[in-house]
């Protein structure tokens, strides 16, 4: 085994997973199982491959940044309780 269940339960420990002795053994065997499968792809050759980010071309679908809808400072001020121009009149806070 790559993996012994001292690890399991150190990574169960910072996870903050309480695990029974059961689920030790059962995720001790599947890490295991994924540590060697990983072991497996280490061993390939892949010099002439290219690294990518994605298995497709994918062309984001982006707009323009446009405003179609302007808004209207009266519209948006009509229920203010106090408005300067097209602003929203506070009480001052800090002296």
């Amino acid at each position: 085994m790559k993996i012994t269940r001292d690890e399991v339960r150190r990574v169960a420990l910072l996870a903050r997973l309480q695990l029974s002795q059961q689920e030790e053994e059962i995720f001790t065997g599947q890490l295991d199982e994924v540590l060697q499968y990983v072991e497996k792809l280490n061993q390939l050759d892949t010099a002439n491959v290219e690294p990518l980010a994605h298995v497709v071309d994918i062309v984001n679908p982006w707009r323009a940044d446009r405003v179609v809808n302007r808004p209207s400072p009266d519209a948006m001020l009509a229920n203010a309780p106090a408005r300067e121009r097209d602003f929203l009149k506070v009480p001052k806070i800090i002296e």
